[in-house]
């Protein structure tokens, strides 16, 4: 272990800085589940896998950075054999400048994180029915940067994302930056705000449209077991079509330290529909010890804005830690 240890620190000081082998932690982590799923559109009952395996290594160079670069490999969760290496992500810290991220893949924009920040104890109420229909946190999480500041003022820091993906049929960027504030005053109160822009989309004919500008805002409040949440999306297109506005409600109960219950609502204006989509759900979670039983119902109608298109869908789902 002490031989690969020194290997994996030489490669990194070569393209960085040099850097102490006594200085550095290795670190293996990883889970396991097994899923039940009726939330494809046909509504037949179907098992999935997920697993993953993630490799960490830390340490802090001579100038007081903290370096720490992790490679996730990940299985199929498709339930397909084999796997591939996964989130790749390279973190350079400090007490004071605050946090760069780089993601070569598997990376958050800011608004991709929080696209919908209402309390739940497994899945948002919109989830497993319609497929992650959300408007906001458009940015790839491959080819990312990513800049988190150290507290700023009492709870209050700030966030701001850059990709760039460039095809043989278009190139993309997208632009994002965000403020969050937890008062120490109010304590389990947390304010977020956060605004993207996707310089480029390539349109159903071809061409390209540019300056899709999205916001969000989002309100939680945790007192004793109880947390409520709600947030407030939107997107503005260059026409009517791309103009689409989300708005989430929702609770969470901690029945005891291991048992969690939530139920949550979500509402979808889509500028391309006159029907809006309509999301409700209900999610249970129980931890012991590395192991999890979660559940969640969701109903959902006019996916996708589409007119009578509704679903039911429950997702069942044994989740190992280790």
């Amino acid at each position: 272990m002490n031989n690969l240890k020194k290997i994996g620190l030489s490669a990194l000081a070569g393209s960085l800085v040099a850097m102490s082998a006594h200085a550095a932690d290795v670190s293996i982590s990883g889970g396991a589940s097994v899923a039940i799923t009726s939330g494809d559109q046909t509504g037949k009952s179907t098992y999935y896998q997920n697993d993953s395996i993630s490799f960490t290594v830390s340490g802090e160079t001579d100038g007081g950075l903290s370096i720490t670069t992790s490679l996730e490999l990940d299985g199929d969760a498709s339930g397909g054999q084999g796997g591939d290496f996964d989130s790749q992500s390279l973190t350079i810290g400090h007490d004071t400048f605050g946090t760069v991220i780089f993601s070569g893949h598997g990376g958050s924009t800011v608004m991709g994180g929080w696209d919908d920040m209402v309390p739940n104890a497994y899945e948002e109420s919109w989830a497993v029915t319609t497929g992650n229909l959300l408007i906001n946190g458009a940015g790839t999480g491959n080819k990312l940067w990513r800049y988190n500041s150290p507290e700023l003022l009492d709870g209050l820091t700030a966030h701001f994302a850059y990709s760039s993906q460039n095809t043989t049929a278009n190139a993309n960027s997208y632009t994002d930056m965000g403020v969050m504030y937890k008062p120490s005053m109010l304590e389990g109160l947390t304010l977020g705000y956060g605004v993207g822009e996707v310089d480029e989309v390539p349109a159903a004919n071809g061409d390209q449209v540019t300056g899709i500008d999205e916001s969000t805002m989002f309100v939680t409040y945790a007192t004793g077991p109880v947390t409520i949440g709600y947030q407030t999306s939107e997107a503005d297109g260059s026409t009517s079509t791309q103009d689409d506005d989300s708005t989430s409600v929702g609770i969470s109960y901690a029945v005891t330290d291991d048992l969690s219950v939530s139920y949550g609502e979500h509402s979808l204006d889509l500028g391309s529909s006159t029907s809006d989509q309509e999301s409700e759900g209900m999610s249970v979670s129980y931890t012991m010890g590395g192991t999890s039983i979660k559940a969640t119902m969701n109903e959902t109608t006019s996916v996708a804005g589409v007119s009578g298109t509704d679903r039911e869908s429950y997702e069942i789902a044994l989740v190992f830690a280790f």
